[in-house]
């Protein structure tokens, strides 16, 4: 680092060094001793022990709980548009080498920390690129990294949903509107693994796709054929089309959305998929489900992918007696050889946790439950090593008899 370049420090308590050198991408507020020469948030810092040892490179957070997110272990490294063009590009040479582009134009280009670019969230729906800016330092190198991605990416469409609890956390307004090209149609009709979907970018869940479910959904297709299948908390019928395309029997989705649902159909009808024989219904899935239960209503195929039931450490006792809930019904109702995919995105929910859950669940139901895959998000949201909290999507793969 240039010595006679006055750089801003976080200076960390004593033996704090540790978390560092362990090449996690956070540092918490409570390890902080001292800040100095900041002037702007999100700018970069150099992190230093206790005793001065320059450490890493960061974007400070003034507001954040996570005070400082790691741009670079090596405090030699300048962060400036050659630093952001590297890692895009690296983010695009992975994405190269696992997605197939001649079936599929829908996928995560960026997956923040564990792409090493902290706080930045970058999904390609065709010709728009969506971006998240989750943190102050993504926030404060905004407009550097909208003109590195038109450029790499040759995609000129680009969107911002930063209209997130992490926007707030960071005492940023949210965030949703065009920064690069044209507005977005209300649907934008994607490609994935050859079926087509209508997607609301400007307003649906997340980025306005479970991109990550994608190799979920494509390994359903291995179980549907001449199936009944319930898809619980379908949103816009991921699962279900993957299914139609399988061969299933019937299929029943449940959600609360009556929009979901409409667009659901859309879908089914964009791929010119017949629809007598599903049924959509518009309710709470835990009602749905026990009425189903006490009219000894039963299923081949169960997917259960619900929306995060645990937003915060303090909510996980109240998040497990729901997953357990949904899923001892399910296993009520499911045929004897049933297959059920059940899912949990909350990220204070463990996979050993999740897996406790079920188990419960199926003692409680009295049914022989074995575990045959564990599942999680797709290939294009990986996990840094050293950044164990990517991995939020937990899954399991069922045979309940």
């Amino acid at each position: 680092m240039d010595n006679n370049k006055i750089m801003p420090s976080v200076f960390l308590k004593k033996g704090k060094e540790r978390l560092v050198q362990s090449k996690h991408p956070w540092i918490f507020s409570g390890a902080i001793e001292k800040i100095k020469d900041v002037k702007q948030n999100g700018e970069t810092v150099v992190v230093k022990s206790f005793d001065g040892k320059e450490l890493a490179l960061g974007a400070i957070s003034i507001h954040s709980q996570i005070a400082v997110r790691i741009w670079s272990f090596n405090v030699n490294k300048k962060i400036d548009d050659q630093f952001f063009t590297e890692r895009i590009n690296s983010a695009i040479s992975l994405r190269r080498k696992i997605i197939n582009f001649d079936h599929t134009n829908v996928y995560r280009l960026i997956n923040s920390e564990s792409d090493l670019i902290p706080g930045l969230i970058a999904d390609v729906y065709g010709d728009f690129l969506v971006c998240q800016f989750l943190s102050a330092g993504a926030e404060f190198w905004k407009a550097t990294i909208v003109e590195i991605l038109k450029k790499l990416l040759n995609i000129n469409n680009i969107f911002e949903r930063s209209d997130t609890d992490s926007r707030r956390k960071e005492k940023f307004e949210e965030k949703s509107g065009v920064l690069s090209g044209i507005e977005p149609p209300d649907f934008v009709e994607v490609v994935e693994n050859g079926l087509k979907f209508l997607v609301d970018i400007k307003s649906g869940h997340k980025t306005g796709f479970y991109i990550d479910q994608r190799d979920n959904r494509n390994l359903i297709k291995d179980f549907a054929k001449d199936k009944s299948v319930l898809n619980c908390f379908c949103y816009t019928g991921g699962f279900s089309l993957y299914a139609h395309s399988a061969g299933a029997k019937s299929i029943t989705n449940i959600d609360s959305s009556s929009a979901a649902l409409k667009i659901l159909t859309k879908n089914f009808s964009i791929n010119n998929f017949p629809s007598e024989q599903v049924t959509n219904i518009e309710g709470d899935v835990f009602q749905v489900l026990r009425k189903f239960r006490d009219e000894g209503k039963t299923f081949d195929l169960i997917i259960l992918d619900p929306p995060k039931f645990a937003e915060s450490a303090s909510q996980v006792n109240k998040a497990a007696r729901g997953y357990k809930d949904i899923n001892l019904l399910a296993m009520k109702i499911l045929n004897t050889g049933g297959i059920l995919f059940t899912f949990s995105c909350s990220g204070h929910i463990t996979q050993d946790l999740f897996r406790k859950i079920v188990d419960d669940a199926a003692i409680d139901s009295g049914r022989t439950v074995k575990f045959i895959r564990q599942l999680t998000q797709s290939a294009d949201h990986p996990v840094l090593s050293s950044f164990p909290e990517g991995l939020y999507l937990k899954g399991l793969l069922c045979e309940v008899t």
